[in-house]
């Protein structure tokens, strides 16, 4: 045979030997995607079993929640329980709308990096460079602080409240700025403490919107929620709008339901309404940036810090450090990091939840006053990260031989406490008088707030949230005043006019 002839055969041969080989690895690859595509089915279906398990207790005679479970930038799981609206017996959805509470507070400090990015604003700028009518404190108070919740401002919420507003009055963004820029006085120096106040967030709105010349519904319409094709998101800042497909949250008592009504319009801390669908392309932009660049993304997520340069904190929970990032927090759970935040506004609840390195997000929205949607959150996690997840070294109890404290006896005469006290920066005004041998707190329009001695001249009650309310007397041992401590406010001053 002819070499060449002999050489074409060896080719030959040995082609159809490469092609035969290629035949079975590609048979071999496809088993093995059809193989692992059935597995993962398989584990994605045991889990929507345990999901639905976990919210087995909704069904159509009770509110309810919508989850969404994004994987690798895709939504695998959308799914409603319970019920909308219980007067017309309409299903939650994924596409059901909710407001999300304080989850909203991304979007807020989001829209501030923005315009950072566009060099309009720094974040070491002082805050009355914008909102010049805020009191000139006597340290500065630059955007920075109230991006991380260091800012000393007193809680809204927490005004408020001791001003005689209700929760379900009709409250505006502008009400609550003139609230705001009352307050002379801080909980504390300006960037030494981490404290949770919304009230930096309502002002960040603020900023926004004169920065920008554009109210924040529309900034944040313009800039994210259309970019990232979330069609069912809105900033709620008119309490009379319609929003179809919307929830209506409520609460209950023995089983028996009852309205939570909102008619807050307040924007900045609250009041995104959004659905799952729209939320699972939210957190897919911190994977795959349409809005901002990974680069944008990674300084958004960076923990808050004082300005001593040490991390702002908000809490150490089994052992872990819950630090502040923008608008949510982070902490490493069980050896994993996770960014994450909760809401809560009149009944609704909310959690979101992203484990960026795994490439997960769980956003659970609920109109039921009792949902509890960190907890919810995290089992929800156990159910997709159990084999990733660190197990924790058992908490051991440190015993301690606990003092007895012995109850405070009063020596003082409770009709001492009795007159008027007035806060004219809140035009708050409240009667103490002693009705049925207990000093009693009453306010227009506030349920009266029964208060009991805890030391001498401070006493602790309730007017919505704890409060701690402390007697100041002059010279000559008389009573001129008080001063009220709740969540958010510390040292509100009342003084006594009658």
């Amino acid at each position: 045979m002819p070499e060449c002839w002999w050489q074409l055969y060896r080719h030959s041969v040995e082609n159809k030997n490469i092609i035969n080989q290629m035949k079975h690895l590609t048979k071999f690859i496809l088993i093995y995607i059809f193989l692992a595509n059935n597995l993962s089915a398989q584990t994605n279906f045991n889990i929507e079993k345990k999901i639905d398990s976990l919210f087995s207790n909704y069904n159509s005679k009770t509110a309810g929640v919508a989850v969404g479970i994004v994987k690798d930038g895709e939504l695998i799981l959308k799914k409603g329980y319970g019920t909308a609206n219980l007067e017309y017996d309409i299903p939650i959805t994924p596409k059901t709308i909710f407001n999300v509470g304080s989850v909203s507070k991304q979007f807020t400090t989001f829209s501030i990096y923005l315009l950072e990015k566009q060099g309009r604003i720094s974040l070491d700028d002082d805050i009355r460079k914008y909102i010049p009518e805020l009191p000139i404190y006597e340290k500065t108070i630059t955007i920075k602080h109230l991006c991380s919740h260091t800012s000393g401002l007193k809680d809204q919420w927490a005004l408020l409240t001791l001003a005689g507003w209700r929760m379900d009055d009709v409250i505006t963004s502008e009400q609550v700025l003139k609230i705001i820029c009352s307050q002379k006085e801080l909980n504390f120096e300006p960037g030494s403490q981490f404290k949770y106040s919304n009230s930096g967030f309502t002002l960040l709105t603020e900023i926004v919107k004169r920065v920008s010349g554009k109210s924040f519904s529309e900034f944040a319409k313009e800039n994210i929620f259309n970019p990232l094709g979330m069609e069912n998101t809105i900033v709620y800042d008119d309490n009379e709008k319609i929003v179809k497909n919307r929830a209506y949250s409520y609460g209950s008592e023995n089983g028996l339901y009852s309205k939570r009504n909102l008619n807050s319009s307040s924007v900045g801390p609250s009041n995104v309404y959004t659905t799952v669908e729209d939320l699972s392309k939210w957190t897919a932009n911190f994977e795959n940036p349409i809005v901002g660049d990974i680069n944008f993304i990674n300084h958004f997520n960076e923990k808050s810090s004082l300005d001593n340069g040490e991390p702002a904190i908000l809490a150490v929970s089994d052992g872990e450090t819950i630090y502040h990032a923008k608008g949510q927090f982070m902490r490493n759970y069980k050896g994993l990091n996770v960014y994450n935040h909760t809401g809560s506004d009149a009944g609704f609840k909310s959690y979101l939840g992203r484990f960026q390195d795994n490439k997960l997000s769980i956003i659970l929205l609920s109109n039921d006053e009792n949902f509890i949607s960190y907890k919810a959150g995290m089992d929800i996690a156990e159910f997709y990260l159990s084999d990733k997840f660190k197990k924790r070294a058992p908490i051991t109890e440190i015993e301690k031989k606990a003092k007895e404290k012995s109850k405070y006896v009063s020596t003082t005469n409770l009709k001492d406490f009795e007159g008027q006290f007035q806060n004219t920066d809140l035009s708050s005004l409240f009667l103490i008088k002693v009705i049925n041998g207990k000093l009693t707190m009453t306010h227009n329009r506030l349920s009266d707030v029964i208060l009991n001695e805890v030391e001498k001249d401070k006493f602790t009650g309730a007017i919505t949230f704890s409060v701690e309310v402390s007697f100041q007397r002059n010279k000559k041992n008389e009573i001129v005043g008080l001063s009220i401590t709740n969540f958010g406010a510390t040292n509100v001053k009342y003084i006594k006019i009658k």
